[in-house]
């Protein structure tokens, strides 16, 4: 299906949104004052606690939480191997994400490997307090948890994946070609001196010289990680994850997407260079955007994204379903609402259930909903009814680049299923506890107020054309605007060529604020 791959850059916030059919499927934001944008990153931390009772280790990587290592991150090749092959075969229909991502179908195919499993060696036997250790993270930090790390370190390319603890070569099974698979093992296995790859989907068709100059390049950049590593004292950042423009691009951008739109000329320039090295064929799909109205805007993409933080989602018959979070829980509930159907109440209740299905995939893709997800449909007598939406919602699943495992339908309506996540949800992003109820709801987060209002002067700027302007906020909002935020002021005041004066008016809720032309200069602290 047509899809557009859109980054939203500012100097203070990188947004990234895949758009299929004119829909939004897939947003992730990058905000470097928040500690986002962590995974992939390679550390040499310090062990400072084990754990032979969680058979885990706390290790100090300079973060505000210590990060938490698993004995299953730290022992046995072919485990790990299984992994980063399920990763690499995973790839999604139109995107195709590197190593240190979960990006397991519902159904994850077997690895190509045949020699028994290692048994995992007890984790006070591997480390020990006070040890240096390189890891990787591969798993952002979430609520009050720290980052997950693992020592299997991986780094991915374009076309291939690196694997700097396991000698195993993997080709991914969505390339089906016999003769392509053979070509791909065979050139890998004279070039890996020693090394560990997996072939992505992205390698297919790609000649000898790109495999080679880029297996070439992963081993270098192997090479001065060590280097760095050995002259660094823990806990120090070893080596950062590409930015988050390279990323969505060397990630998401595949074949399948028609066009490739950045809003920033210097984004556009780098991202160029990037495909001509590694993507000539792909270069012409990229597209810089110069329109008044910002991009986001202009591809409906800001609706789609309020519309993500709504607690009730309406159906198109009339029913709704009901989307509640906790830290570990997600609960779903399926209503008929304004739906009273055209026959009899039990194919009612199936239309409804059956349209719910599709929006709850897309809820979950959309939202990053991970953890455990119970999901309450309306209750059907029919057994046959229970397992067409059990079938039907098991199929859209299909499409989701996160891992899920599912249980059939109980006898009252219910489907227990999980949902694997590296980063935080949408909700978690935008947001934090309310203030005005102490914590029994949620506002957006004062970050994001700031970012939206200043999207927004963006387009009011339109209407006051070479007037300067005035942003009225809340004084918190003005407060973090005139300390953290003033580098974006800046960048906004040279952006729409005139000056802005923020002022504080404290009869404004949290979230609200007013733009209108003004007199220039910024109100004293």
């Amino acid at each position: 299906m047509p899809s557009d791959l859109l980054i939203n850059f500012r100097p203070y916030e990188t947004r990234v949104a895949l758009v299929e059919n004119g829909t939004l499927v897939e947003f992730q934001l990058e905000r470097g004052a928040r500690g986002l944008g962590l995974l992939g990153n390679i550390y040499l931390g310090r062990v400072i606690r084990v754990l032979p009772g969680l058979q885990a280790a706390f290790v100090d990587i300079g973060l505000e939480k210590a990060a938490f290592l698993y004995v299953d991150d730290i022992s046995g090749g072919e485990r790990e191997f299984s992994r980063l092959l399920g990763q690499a075969v995973a790839e999604d229909e139109d995107d195709d994400l590197g190593a240190g991502e979960e990006m397991s179908p519902s159904l994850e195919p077997e690895p190509e490997i045949s020699e028994p499993e290692t048994p995992v060696a007890p984790i006070e036997s591997l480390l020990t307090e006070g040890q240096e250790i390189l890891v990787q993270v591969s798993k952002e930090p979430m609520g009050q948890k720290g980052a997950r790390v693992t020592t299997h370190i991986s780094l991915p390319g374009r076309r291939l994946v690196f694997m700097s603890m396991i000698g195993h070569l993997g080709v991914s099974r969505r390339i089906e070609d016999e003769n392509e698979r053979k070509r791909l093992r065979d050139l890998l296995d004279s070039i890996r001196a020693g090394h560990g790859f997996i072939a992505r989907t992205a390698a297919e068709g790609a000649s000898e010289r790109e495999i080679e100059a880029e297996a070439g390049y992963l081993i270098h950049l192997w090479g001065k990680i060590l280097a760095e590593a050995d002259k660094s004292q823990p806990p120090a950042l070893i080596h950062p994850e590409l930015d988050a423009t390279l990323k969505a691009v060397r990630d998401i951008f595949s074949d399948q997407v028609e066009r490739l739109i950045l809003d920033d000329p210097g984004q556009f320039a780098k991202v160029k260079k990037f495909l001509d090295v590694f993507a000539p064929a792909q270069a012409p799909a990229l597209t810089l955007y110069e329109g008044s109205e910002p991009l986001f805007s202009a591809y409906d993409v800001e609706t789609d994204l309020a519309r993500a933080l709504n607690r009730k989602v309406w159906l198109k018959s009339g029913g709704y379903v009901v989307i509640d979070s906790t830290e570990a829980l997600t609960v779903i509930d399926v209503n008929t609402g304004r739906y009273v159907g055209r026959h009899n109440f039990e194919e009612t209740i199936l239309k409804t259930n059956l349209e719910a299905v599709r929006e709850i995939a897309y809820q979950l893709r959309l939202r990053n909903i991970g953890g455990l997800i119970v999901i309450d449909f309306i209750d059907m007598k029919k057994e046959v009814n229970r397992e067409r939406v059990f079938t039907a919602l098991r199929e859209f699943l299909r499409r989701d680049k996160g891992k899920t495992k599912i249980l059939p339908m109980s006898e009252l309506g219910l489907i227990e299923m999980t949902r694997k996540r590296t980063r935080e949800n949408i909700d978690r992003l935008l947001r934090e506890p309310c203030f005005y109820c102490q914590g029994q709801g949620y506002l957006l987060s004062r970050v994001s107020v700031f970012h939206q209002a200043f999207r927004e002067m963006e387009i009011a700027a339109c209407d006051y054309p070479g007037q300067p302007l005035t942003l009225k906020v809340h004084p918190f909002i003005r407060d973090l605007i005139l300390d953290e935020g003033r580098a974006a002021l800046e960048d906004l005041e040279k952006r729409l060529k005139r000056p802005i004066t923020i002022k504080a008016d404290e009869s404004l809720h949290l979230e609200a604020h007013v733009i209108e032309p003004g007199e220039p200069g910024l109100e004293p602290f």
